[in-house]
């Protein structure tokens, strides 16, 4: 008999920002780089999204309707404690929002917008 080898798996990623051209882009560009991602175009989706797709990544843009970027982290991290978290934001209002989920001990990278897509692939390839 003979063995199959493992085929190793592609990192996944959940990509989430309620600005659906920039999280279709961002979904696109690390899909071409060799991850499995997907979009999602509210924190709410992502969250529901994690019963069908568990990614070893998110990254959400931090302010978006609904549930903000930091409260999708918060219960993405509850449900998947291995998962990554890389934030994203270009308003100045996110300072707020991270220090309060620092009181609360919880601690998320940010990065600001707009991101360079070949910064971004250089950030997650060290963390995968």
């Amino acid at each position: 008999m003979s063995e199959i080898a493992a085929i190793p798996s592609k990192p996944r990623v959940l990509v989430a920002d309620d600005e659906q051209v920039i999280a279709n882009t961002l979904a696109i560009i690390l899909n071409q780089a060799g991850f499995e991602a997907r979009a999602v175009y509210s924190g709410e989706k992502a969250i529901e999204t994690l019963n069908t797709f568990v990614p070893d990544m998110l990254i959400s843009d931090v302010i978006m309707t609904g549930m903000t970027g930091i409260e999708t982290a918060i219960a993405t991290r509850a449900k998947h404690p291995s998962c990554k978290i890389l934030l994203f934001s270009g308003q100045a209002a996110t300072a707020d929002l991270l220090e309060k989920a620092r009181a609360q001990g919880h601690e998320f990278e940010i990065l600001a917008k707009p991101v360079h897509p070949t910064d971004l692939l250089a950030k997650l390839r060290r963390q995968s």
